[in-house]
């Protein structure tokens, strides 16, 4: 889609239409005007001239008039028309435009004691006339507002100066290497008026505190991931000393399991946390990587999570296909679906299936409702009798790290039937196996 045109541009376009609006209207309004004038003082002359003609007449003979501009004809009653020339013959009494011979008159026929007379009024030379006499006037009005306009807009440019000046450094700014400086007023070209520095100063304030997030996050990242990890390395080790004791009982051996998928769930927990909490980038390296091997690592590491239910965890490779990206991304989002099928089935199966550009879970649980459905991706949208009492990271999670890296996922779910999760690869490529 094509983007407006900035502010100068704006300001230039609006300049231009009214210089010429303006232009057109004073051209337009002058010939109007001369056009209407010429045309009433030349009806009036000719009625005052043949008012004078009649009245004279009664006093003695008169001839019609015959000057430069002006030739009359007069037709008593006892004559006929034949002397008029051919054009005139036919002519009503009042005002006619007659075109010959060249020639364009203004006749006028008007009837009298005695007689009928003609008056010819050649139009051109008046009209010559008024024509050059109105356009040096319209020429010096034209020029006057060109000039005035640019002069307007020359120094409407100047007063905007510093604001396009302050847009040009906010569209360069790099978030990564802050130049706040540049927001500065003094850094501005022109003269900054006070709107322009409230404007700056704000965005210099809004940038400082941005870049203050910024620091405090790449801060917290890097801390919880050490803080974080080590106390939660400790109680996976301690677990798994306690799980190999040959001196357990049962019941402890459970809680024991307990312990260590709690385990493996926080690990997962903290490892998608630090990934939706790093802005932009993520800080994970991309590579080249099999998205059937993460898919194998993932089903293997929810087995514990149905080995004490009626639910098969199967994997099908329908296709093979490879991706350069972050593999650490790909196997969160992978392994959070693939737990919460396990999870979520108290028996039948859980499938997840690798296709030419996708990866699909599929589970028999308890499914959703198309009510629940409608907002499966909402924060902590645990519903359903068959979640009663589950916990889990939860959808919204999976989507935000979809949106992340535009691999888009789709879920389909009816209630007492299951649920179909599929995440999409777009920039998925068939690996030299597959092809």
């Amino acid at each position: 889609m094509r983007r407006p045109a900035g502010i100068r541009r704006k300001i230039w376009v609006v300049f231009v239409l009214q210089l010429a609006a303006i232009s057109f209207a004073t051209v337009v309004s002058v010939f109007g005007a001369a056009t209407i004038l010429e045309d009433v003082l030349v009806k009036r002359t000719l009625a005052n001239e043949a008012a004078h003609f009649f009245e004279q007449r009664h006093r003695q003979t008169l001839p019609p008039p015959n000057t430069y501009t002006l030739r009359g004809y007069f037709v008593d009653g006892s004559r006929n028309t034949d002397s008029l020339p051919a054009s005139l013959r036919q002519l009503q009494e009042g005002y006619h435009h007659v075109r010959a011979d060249g020639l364009d008159d203004l006749v006028h026929v008007q009837r009298g004691a005695g007689g009928t007379l003609y008056l010819l009024f050649q139009r051109g030379p008046v009209h010559r006339l008024a024509l050059t006499f109105g356009v040096i006037p319209l020429a010096v009005v034209l020029v006057i507002i060109a000039i005035s306009t640019w002069v307007t807009y020359r120094a409407s440019r100047r007063a905007l100066s510093p604001i396009v000046a302050l847009a040009a450094n906010v569209r360069e700014w790099d978030p990564k290497r802050p130049e706040l400086n540049r927001l500065e007023p003094e850094q501005l070209p022109g003269e900054v008026d006070h709107d322009v520095e409230v404007l700056s100063r704000a965005l210099h304030r809004f940038a400082t505190r941005i870049e203050e997030f910024v620091e405090r996050e790449r801060n917290f990242t890097r801390d919880a991931s050490h803080e974080l990890r080590s106390p939660l390395t400790v109680i996976k080790v301690a677990a798994d000393v306690l799980a190999d004791d040959p001196r357990l009982d049962e019941f402890a051996r459970r809680v024991v399991a307990r312990i260590q998928t709690a385990g493996r769930d926080m690990e997962a927990l903290i490892e998608t946390f630090l990934i939706l909490a790093r802005e932009a980038d993520t800080g994970l390296p991309e590579e080249d990587f099999d998205v059937n091997t993460i898919a194998r690592e993932e089903v293997e590491r929810a087995r514990p999570y149905v080995e004490q239910k009626p639910v098969t965890l199967t994997l099908v490779e329908h296709g093979q296909f490879a991706l350069h990206a972050s593999s650490r991304v790909v196997s969160v989002m992978l392994g959070n679906l693939v737990r919460n099928a396990c999870l979520f089935t108290d028996h039948g199966s859980v499938t997840v299936t690798v296709g030419s550009d996708y990866v699909k879970v599929e589970d028999t649980g308890g499914g959703m409702s198309q009510a629940e459905l409608a907002q499966v991706f909402r924060p902590a949208m645990i519903t359903g009798p068959a979640l009663r009492g589950r916990h889990g990271v939860g959808l919204t999670i999976v989507k935000r790290l979809s949106d992340r890296f535009g691999w888009p996922i789709t879920i389909d779910s009816e209630l007492g039937r299951g649920t179909i999760a599929i995440i999409g690869f777009p920039q998925a490529r068939p690996t030299a196996a597959a092809a």
